[in-house]
């Protein structure tokens, strides 16, 4: 059984050290005798949150990032280009990330279903509250009315993978404060917004309580 495991809140680049350690152990562990044996005990999915930061994907577009070091500091927030897919994301309080680091063929799984694994967990997550979601031709992540003008986006999605190892993975608003979204484009998008689980329901919901129905969710999807 893959492990999963709370990082409660976290530094952004402490939590992406980590990864990166945990990432590199189990790319390291595949060419040792017996890796299938103990595959299950060194996956891990990894559950947080982070304060005020604004991240870039490896091939993302700097001009998404529509203030400067200055006015990051008033907000009191940081910035990192980092080394997975997407563009421009922010994460913060209220927000449940999701650092799935598993292995792809022992999920016998390619790149493209894993993604579609993180999306429709997030999917059914929200189909529990009476909200129906839905993934965008030609764009990751997790929307709603995407082919309209009231298209919004509650979930991000942003993998790395190596040797079939996978790490980063998915932001999901649950009560986020939206508002520091408008100081990019986000994912890239200047003509779509985004929103939460809150906004949505237009009450407050407990957290932790999300976070239990996206892990069996998660837990369902991935035990292949």
């Amino acid at each position: 059984m893959i492990r999963f495991t709370d990082w409660g809140v976290i530094d952004y680049k402490q939590a992406w050290d980590r990864q990166t350690e945990i990432f590199t152990e189990l790319i390291y562990a595949k060419k040792s005798p017996g890796y299938l044996d103990i595959a299950d005990q060194r996956q891990q999915v990894i559950f947080c949150e982070h304060p005020h930061v604004y991240t870039l994907g490896a091939h993302g577009d700097t001009s998404n990032m529509l203030i400067q070091d200055e006015r990051l500091k008033s907000l009191g927030a940081t910035f990192y280009k980092t080394d997975r897919g997407g563009d421009i994301t922010y994460h913060g309080y209220g927000q449940i990330v999701v650092y799935p680091i598993v292995d792809l063929e022992v999920l016998n799984l390619s790149l493209k279903q894993y993604v579609h694994c993180l999306e429709e967990a997030v999917i059914q997550t929200l189909l529990r509250y009476g909200l129906k979601a839905e993934r965008a031709k030609g764009a990751t992540g997790v929307w709603f009315e995407y082919e309209t003008s009231s298209a919004r986006k509650i979930c991000a999605v942003g993998v790395r993978a190596s040797h079939f190892v996978t790490m980063h993975g998915i932001a999901f608003n649950v009560a986020t404060d939206l508002d520091y979204f408008s100081y990019i484009n986000p994912c890239g998008f200047v003509d779509k917004g985004v929103t939460s689980l809150e906004k949505e329901l237009g009450k407050p919901i407990d957290i932790e309580e999300v976070k239990a129905i996206l892990k069996e969710e998660l837990a369902r999807l991935l035990h292949r």
